[in-house]
């Protein structure tokens, strides 16, 4: 299925221009509005629809019910929660402190890296890895424009690097022990209901399980610890003998691996 960028109903110089910019990025043609609605443009086109507007990217794929579109979601009150001396649960399955490097396999959203460059700061390195070509160059975009008041919050996401790559690709062509933390976060085996937030984002995106290929690539490149997010009824844990952090009335745990 084709893709095609449009603007809002109503653009103005910025939208159109962002639109172009865009096209030229992800190689789709750019198609007028014209007032036409976007179920309108899927129809006549046979494609998916990409809108630029004034205040961000929305990924409309046929048969959506809502866009997908960038969001900090999680990772804003997550901020405010380490900020103030609490814990998060990712950063301390991951033993994450300043100066280290995290490798993020699976970005979509990008909250958990978000989460990560905060913690790891203007010495450490965050990268994400995302497999849809559409969600890293809106989640890319995102993290470099989302409009927020709160300095810490836009230095984190300006601090991360976003790779549109397969992550067993990326993960082979890295040296070994070349990352302090590799954090595998595969789309649940079925989805969490309360998670409405993200339910554009299962829409969208690459989706796989976690396989033994994956897993020893991540050992391979892994310096110190793998981490790895999944529903609390998953196997995966047990499987790859990692140390599950159980998490009392929430839907996912976390495990990781000390090499």
């Amino acid at each position: 299925m084709s893709t095609i960028i449009t603007t809002g109903g109503r653009p103005d110089a910025i939208s159109l221009e962002l639109a172009m910019e865009a096209s030229r990025s992800l190689g789709y043609p750019f198609v007028e509005r014209r007032k036409a609605s976007i179920a309108n443009l899927q129809r006549r086109h046979q494609a998916h629809v990409i809108v630029a507007g004034k205040g961000r990217f929305e990924l409309f794929r046929i048969g959506m019910d809502k866009p997908f579109f960038f969001h900090p979601n999680t990772a804003v009150f997550r901020l405010k929660r380490l900020s103030k001396g609490e814990k998060d649960p990712l950063v301390e399955a991951a033993g994450l402190v300043a100066g280290d490097s995290f490798l993020d396999c699976t970005l979509g959203l990008a909250s958990d890296s978000i989460v990560a460059s905060f913690v790891t700061g203007e010495s450490g390195q965050v990268t994400g890895i995302e497999a849809d070509r559409d969600v890293a160059y809106l989640t890319s975009r995102g993290l470099q424009t989302f409009p927020t008041d709160a300095n810490k919050l836009r230095e984190a996401m300006n601090r991360i690097q976003v790779i549109h790559s397969d992550a067993h690709l990326f993960l082979q062509s890295q040296p070994d022990a070349s990352w302090d933390v590799v954090y595998l976060d595969p789309m649940f085996h079925a989805p969490i209901e309360e998670s409405s937030n993200f339910t554009p984002l299962r829409e969208v995106g690459v989706h796989s399980l976690l396989t033994d290929l994956w897993w020893e690539e991540a050992l391979r490149v892994s310096r110190r610890r793998i981490v790895v997010k999944d529903r609390f009824d998953s196997t995966v844990f047990e499987r790859f003998s990692m140390e599950r952090v159980r998490r009392p009335n929430t839907k996912f745990h976390f495990g990781y691996l000390i090499k």
